[in-house]
Protein backbone atom coordinates (compact mmCIF):
# COMPACT_ATOMS: atom_id res chain seq x y z
CA UNK A 1 0.00 0.00 0.00
CA UNK A 2 1.12 3.48 -0.96
CA UNK A 3 1.17 6.34 1.53
CA UNK A 4 -2.09 8.00 0.47
CA UNK A 5 -3.93 4.46 1.40
CA UNK A 6 -2.02 3.84 4.65
CA UNK A 7 -3.23 7.37 5.47
CA UNK A 8 -7.12 6.35 4.59
CA UNK A 9 -6.73 2.85 6.57
CA UNK A 10 -5.23 4.78 9.63
CA UNK A 11 -8.60 7.19 9.37
CA UNK A 12 -10.96 4.75 9.21
CA UNK A 13 -9.36 1.90 11.75
CA UNK A 14 -7.00 3.73 13.67
CA UNK A 15 -4.05 1.30 12.47
CA UNK A 16 -0.59 2.49 11.63
CA UNK A 17 0.50 -0.61 10.91
CA UNK A 18 -0.60 -4.31 10.22
CA UNK A 19 -3.25 -5.42 13.18
CA UNK A 20 -3.04 -8.90 14.90
CA UNK A 21 -5.21 -11.53 14.85
CA UNK A 22 -7.75 -11.94 11.78
CA UNK A 23 -8.15 -9.05 8.83
CA UNK A 24 -9.05 -8.14 5.53
CA UNK A 25 -7.82 -5.75 3.72
CA UNK A 26 -9.01 -4.32 0.45
CA UNK A 27 -7.64 -1.47 -1.74
CA UNK A 28 -8.92 -0.52 -5.03
CA UNK A 29 -11.26 -3.65 -5.59
CA UNK A 30 -8.08 -6.09 -4.65
CA UNK A 31 -6.80 -7.66 -1.60
CA UNK A 32 -4.24 -6.14 -0.24
CA UNK A 33 -4.01 -8.29 2.68
CA UNK A 34 -5.88 -11.30 5.20
CA UNK A 35 -4.75 -13.54 8.09
CA UNK A 36 -7.24 -15.51 9.85
CA UNK A 37 -6.49 -17.32 12.99
CA UNK A 38 -7.49 -20.59 15.18
CA UNK A 39 -11.18 -19.18 15.87
CA UNK A 40 -12.05 -16.92 12.70
CA UNK A 41 -11.91 -17.85 9.05
CA UNK A 42 -12.55 -15.33 6.54
CA UNK A 43 -13.47 -16.72 3.24
CA UNK A 44 -13.68 -14.50 -0.48
CA UNK A 45 -17.01 -15.62 -2.23
CA UNK A 46 -17.00 -16.87 -5.75
CA UNK A 47 -20.32 -15.83 -6.52
CA UNK A 48 -19.86 -11.57 -6.16
CA UNK A 49 -17.35 -9.04 -4.70
CA UNK A 50 -17.19 -9.92 -0.90
CA UNK A 51 -16.27 -12.14 2.02
CA UNK A 52 -17.44 -14.56 4.57
CA UNK A 53 -16.38 -14.37 8.24
CA UNK A 54 -16.76 -17.29 10.02
CA UNK A 55 -16.56 -17.29 13.76
CA UNK A 56 -16.31 -20.18 15.92
CA UNK A 57 -18.80 -20.81 18.98
CA UNK A 58 -17.41 -19.02 21.72
CA UNK A 59 -14.25 -17.01 20.86
CA UNK A 60 -13.87 -14.45 23.17
CA UNK A 61 -11.85 -11.56 23.16
CA UNK A 62 -10.34 -11.71 19.62
CA UNK A 63 -10.75 -9.27 16.81
CA UNK A 64 -11.18 -9.00 13.37
CA UNK A 65 -10.60 -5.97 10.88
CA UNK A 66 -12.18 -5.45 7.50
CA UNK A 67 -11.44 -2.21 5.97
CA UNK A 68 -11.82 -0.61 2.67
CA UNK A 69 -9.57 1.90 0.77
CA UNK A 70 -9.85 3.67 -2.40
CA UNK A 71 -7.61 5.76 -3.91
CA UNK A 72 -8.09 5.83 -7.80
CA UNK A 73 -10.63 8.70 -8.97
CA UNK A 74 -13.34 7.07 -11.01
CA UNK A 75 -13.22 3.64 -9.29
CA UNK A 76 -16.63 2.00 -8.31
CA UNK A 77 -17.38 -0.84 -6.64
CA UNK A 78 -20.56 -3.22 -4.56
CA UNK A 79 -19.45 -5.44 -1.82
CA UNK A 80 -20.76 -8.39 -0.35
CA UNK A 81 -19.81 -9.24 3.47
CA UNK A 82 -21.54 -12.10 5.52
CA UNK A 83 -20.80 -12.18 9.39
CA UNK A 84 -21.35 -15.71 10.97
CA UNK A 85 -20.97 -15.54 15.00
CA UNK A 86 -21.23 -18.76 16.44
CA UNK A 87 -23.31 -19.12 19.99
CA UNK A 88 -21.52 -17.68 23.11
CA UNK A 89 -19.18 -15.22 21.10
CA UNK A 90 -17.64 -11.70 22.28
CA UNK A 91 -15.67 -10.36 19.61
CA UNK A 92 -14.92 -7.10 18.21
CA UNK A 93 -15.38 -6.41 14.15
CA UNK A 94 -13.61 -3.06 12.80
CA UNK A 95 -14.75 -2.03 9.24
CA UNK A 96 -14.64 1.05 7.56
CA UNK A 97 -13.92 2.94 4.14
CA UNK A 98 -11.59 5.58 3.14
CA UNK A 99 -11.89 7.10 -0.43
CA UNK A 100 -9.19 9.57 -1.73
CA UNK A 101 -10.35 11.43 -4.74
CA UNK A 102 -7.92 13.95 -6.76
CA UNK A 103 -9.47 13.42 -10.25
CA UNK A 104 -12.63 14.14 -11.87
CA UNK A 105 -14.67 11.16 -12.06
CA UNK A 106 -16.75 10.10 -9.01
CA UNK A 107 -15.38 7.27 -6.90
CA UNK A 108 -17.84 4.92 -5.17
CA UNK A 109 -18.62 2.38 -2.53
CA UNK A 110 -21.62 -0.13 -1.86
CA UNK A 111 -21.34 -2.06 0.52
CA UNK A 112 -23.32 -4.82 2.39
CA UNK A 113 -22.46 -6.51 5.66
CA UNK A 114 -25.52 -8.94 7.12
CA UNK A 115 -24.84 -9.84 10.28
CA UNK A 116 -25.97 -14.02 11.81
CA UNK A 117 -25.41 -13.31 15.62
CA UNK A 118 -25.35 -16.60 17.32
CA UNK A 119 -27.58 -17.08 20.59
CA UNK A 120 -25.99 -15.29 23.92
CA UNK A 121 -23.33 -14.01 21.00
CA UNK A 122 -22.08 -10.45 21.94
CA UNK A 123 -20.17 -8.41 19.32
CA UNK A 124 -19.13 -4.83 18.88
CA UNK A 125 -19.15 -3.20 15.22
CA UNK A 126 -17.16 -0.54 14.62
CA UNK A 127 -17.70 0.91 11.69
CA UNK A 128 -16.01 4.70 9.73
CA UNK A 129 -16.51 6.50 6.47
CA UNK A 130 -13.64 9.34 5.31
CA UNK A 131 -12.72 11.21 2.47
CA UNK A 132 -10.53 13.59 0.96
CA UNK A 133 -8.62 14.80 -2.12
CA UNK A 134 -8.99 17.99 -3.93
CA UNK A 135 -10.04 16.48 -6.42
CA UNK A 136 -13.85 17.92 -8.29
CA UNK A 137 -14.85 13.98 -8.36
CA UNK A 138 -17.22 12.93 -6.03
CA UNK A 139 -17.17 10.88 -2.90
CA UNK A 140 -19.78 8.20 -2.50
CA UNK A 141 -20.54 6.09 0.05
CA UNK A 142 -23.87 3.64 0.57
CA UNK A 143 -23.58 0.97 3.73
CA UNK A 144 -26.28 -1.16 4.36
CA UNK A 145 -26.12 -3.33 7.76
CA UNK A 146 -28.58 -6.18 7.75
CA UNK A 147 -28.72 -7.90 11.70
CA UNK A 148 -30.56 -11.32 12.62
CA UNK A 149 -30.37 -11.69 16.13
CA UNK A 150 -30.91 -15.01 17.77
CA UNK A 151 -31.88 -15.64 20.95
CA UNK A 152 -30.30 -13.38 23.84
CA UNK A 153 -27.85 -12.16 20.80
CA UNK A 154 -26.14 -8.35 21.56
CA UNK A 155 -25.05 -6.31 18.48
CA UNK A 156 -23.44 -2.65 19.69
CA UNK A 157 -23.32 -0.39 16.35
CA UNK A 158 -20.88 2.39 16.39
CA UNK A 159 -21.22 4.19 13.43
CA UNK A 160 -19.75 7.82 11.98
CA UNK A 161 -18.91 10.11 8.99
CA UNK A 162 -17.26 13.62 10.48
CA UNK A 163 -15.32 13.98 6.87
CA UNK A 164 -15.06 14.26 3.11
CA UNK A 165 -18.08 12.32 1.91
CA UNK A 166 -20.28 13.87 -1.05
CA UNK A 167 -23.47 11.81 -0.63
CA UNK A 168 -24.53 8.45 1.49
CA UNK A 169 -27.59 6.33 1.90
CA UNK A 170 -26.95 4.85 5.15
CA UNK A 171 -29.24 1.89 5.70
CA UNK A 172 -29.56 -0.51 8.74
CA UNK A 173 -32.12 -2.87 9.06
CA UNK A 174 -32.56 -5.65 11.92
CA UNK A 175 -34.75 -8.33 13.25
CA UNK A 176 -34.77 -9.88 16.59
CA UNK A 177 -35.52 -12.55 18.89
CA UNK A 178 -36.62 -13.25 22.43
CA UNK A 179 -33.51 -11.74 24.69
CA UNK A 180 -32.05 -9.97 21.64
CA UNK A 181 -30.55 -6.36 22.33
CA UNK A 182 -29.45 -3.75 19.17
CA UNK A 183 -27.90 -0.52 20.27
CA UNK A 184 -26.72 2.03 17.45
CA UNK A 185 -24.82 4.90 17.97
CA UNK A 186 -24.38 7.28 15.18
CA UNK A 187 -22.25 10.13 14.71
CA UNK A 188 -22.54 12.08 11.05
CA UNK A 189 -21.42 15.27 10.41
CA UNK A 190 -21.85 17.39 6.80
CA UNK A 191 -20.77 20.48 5.05
CA UNK A 192 -20.55 21.95 1.91
CA UNK A 193 -23.22 21.11 -0.36
CA UNK A 194 -23.10 17.38 1.16
CA UNK A 195 -26.29 14.91 1.07
CA UNK A 196 -26.73 12.32 4.27
CA UNK A 197 -29.48 10.17 4.23
CA UNK A 198 -30.00 7.72 6.98
CA UNK A 199 -32.78 5.05 7.55
CA UNK A 200 -33.18 2.39 10.37
CA UNK A 201 -35.90 0.12 10.88
CA UNK A 202 -35.63 -2.91 13.53
CA UNK A 203 -38.25 -5.50 13.84
CA UNK A 204 -38.50 -6.34 17.76
CA UNK A 205 -40.13 -9.76 17.35
CA UNK A 206 -39.13 -11.99 20.52
CA UNK A 207 -40.49 -11.19 24.05
CA UNK A 208 -37.47 -9.61 25.80
CA UNK A 209 -35.91 -8.18 23.31
CA UNK A 210 -34.81 -4.28 23.11
CA UNK A 211 -33.30 -1.59 20.26
CA UNK A 212 -31.62 1.70 21.12
CA UNK A 213 -31.35 3.96 18.01
CA UNK A 214 -28.84 7.31 19.14
CA UNK A 215 -28.16 9.45 16.07
CA UNK A 216 -26.07 12.66 16.83
CA UNK A 217 -25.34 14.97 13.63
CA UNK A 218 -24.22 18.11 12.56
CA UNK A 219 -25.30 20.07 9.16
CA UNK A 220 -23.22 22.81 7.95
CA UNK A 221 -22.82 24.76 4.84
CA UNK A 222 -26.12 24.28 2.52
CA UNK A 223 -25.46 20.61 3.20
CA UNK A 224 -28.82 18.35 3.92
CA UNK A 225 -29.65 15.72 6.14
CA UNK A 226 -32.82 13.42 6.23
CA UNK A 227 -33.09 10.82 9.53
CA UNK A 228 -35.58 8.33 9.41
CA UNK A 229 -36.20 5.53 11.91
CA UNK A 230 -38.86 2.56 12.48
CA UNK A 231 -39.40 0.79 15.16
CA UNK A 232 -41.93 -2.27 14.80
CA UNK A 233 -42.91 -3.70 18.32
CA UNK A 234 -44.33 -7.50 17.64
CA UNK A 235 -44.09 -8.75 21.13
CA UNK A 236 -43.04 -7.86 24.58
CA UNK A 237 -40.37 -5.80 24.08
CA UNK A 238 -38.79 -1.66 24.23
CA UNK A 239 -38.17 0.32 21.65
CA UNK A 240 -36.34 3.64 21.76
CA UNK A 241 -35.20 5.63 18.71
CA UNK A 242 -32.97 9.31 19.12
CA UNK A 243 -31.90 11.77 16.61
CA UNK A 244 -30.68 15.07 17.81
CA UNK A 245 -29.08 17.43 15.22
CA UNK A 246 -27.46 21.18 15.33
CA UNK A 247 -28.09 23.18 12.20
CA UNK A 248 -25.80 25.52 10.89
CA UNK A 249 -25.10 28.32 8.06
CA UNK A 250 -28.22 27.88 5.56
CA UNK A 251 -28.36 23.78 6.03
CA UNK A 252 -31.55 21.28 6.15
CA UNK A 253 -32.25 18.60 8.56
CA UNK A 254 -35.01 16.42 8.27
CA UNK A 255 -36.12 13.70 10.98
CA UNK A 256 -38.79 11.42 10.61
CA UNK A 257 -38.98 8.52 13.58
CA UNK A 258 -41.90 5.95 13.22
CA UNK A 259 -43.20 3.92 15.72
CA UNK A 260 -45.58 0.83 14.86
CA UNK A 261 -46.85 -1.39 18.05
CA UNK A 262 -48.23 -4.84 17.15
CA UNK A 263 -48.17 -5.69 20.93
CA UNK A 264 -50.21 -4.62 23.59
CA UNK A 265 -46.81 -5.03 25.74
CA UNK A 266 -44.30 -3.38 23.34
CA UNK A 267 -42.78 0.04 24.78
CA UNK A 268 -41.78 2.16 22.29
CA UNK A 269 -40.33 5.70 22.25
CA UNK A 270 -39.35 8.32 19.71
CA UNK A 271 -37.13 11.78 20.50
CA UNK A 272 -36.58 14.54 17.61
CA UNK A 273 -34.53 17.48 18.32
CA UNK A 274 -33.10 20.03 16.05
CA UNK A 275 -31.19 23.06 16.58
CA UNK A 276 -29.06 25.63 16.45
CA UNK A 277 -25.79 26.04 18.77
CA UNK A 278 -27.33 28.00 21.68
CA UNK A 279 -25.58 31.48 21.87
CA UNK A 280 -25.13 31.29 26.04
CA UNK A 281 -22.75 28.60 24.99
CA UNK A 282 -20.85 30.40 22.64
CA UNK A 283 -20.47 33.34 25.10
CA UNK A 284 -19.78 31.02 28.15
CA UNK A 285 -16.15 29.95 25.86
CA UNK A 286 -15.70 32.93 24.47
CA UNK A 287 -15.18 34.33 27.77
CA UNK A 288 -12.85 31.92 28.55
CA UNK A 289 -10.77 33.21 25.73
CA UNK A 290 -11.93 31.07 22.61
CA UNK A 291 -12.99 32.93 19.22
CA UNK A 292 -15.97 32.28 18.01
CA UNK A 293 -14.98 29.33 15.55
CA UNK A 294 -12.88 28.10 18.20
CA UNK A 295 -16.14 27.62 20.35
CA UNK A 296 -18.32 26.76 17.75
CA UNK A 297 -15.28 23.57 16.91
CA UNK A 298 -15.52 22.40 21.14
CA UNK A 299 -19.49 22.71 21.35
CA UNK A 300 -19.63 20.00 17.83
CA UNK A 301 -16.60 18.08 19.38
CA UNK A 302 -18.55 17.48 22.81
CA UNK A 303 -21.75 16.97 20.89
CA UNK A 304 -20.35 13.81 18.62
CA UNK A 305 -18.16 12.55 20.91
Amino acid sequence: MDAIEKNLLEQVTGLHEVPAGAYNIRANGKMAGRNTTANIDIVAKEDKQGIDIIIRPGTKNESVHIPVVLSESGYQEMVYNDFYIGEGCDVTIIAGCGIHNCGVDTSKHDGVHTFYVGKNAKVRYVEKHYGDGDGAGERIMNPVTVVYCEENACLEIETTQIKGIDSTNRVTKGELKAGASLEVHEKLMTHGSQYARTEFEVDLNGEGCSANVISRSVAKGTSKQEFFSKINGNAACTGHSECDAIIMDGSCVTASPQLTANHVDAGLIHEAAIGKIAGEQLIKLMTLGLTEEEAEQQIISGFLK
